[in-house]
């Protein structure tokens, strides 16, 4: 599985965006967006989720108990 942090990194190198251009179109300061990709354990929900809507997605509750 993919962590936010890769997820991010990858679809902003996919849209051809900068860190700087994502963080302008997702209205986050770049610190944000950079602090995703290092996978920085200290982020905001509501910023995380303003980077995530940029690709369509959010985060939310995951089952963790397999099957």
């Amino acid at each position: 599985m993919n962590s936010i942090s890769e997820f991010v990194k990858s679809r902003r190198k996919l849209s051809k965006l900068t860190q700087e251009e994502l963080a302008m179109k997702s209205g986050v300061a770049l610190t944000v967006i950079r602090k995703i990709e290092q996978g920085k354990d200290n982020l905001s929900l509501s910023k995380v989720n303003q980077v995530l809507q940029m690709f369509g997605h959010v985060l939310g509750p995951v089952n963790e108990k397999l099957p």
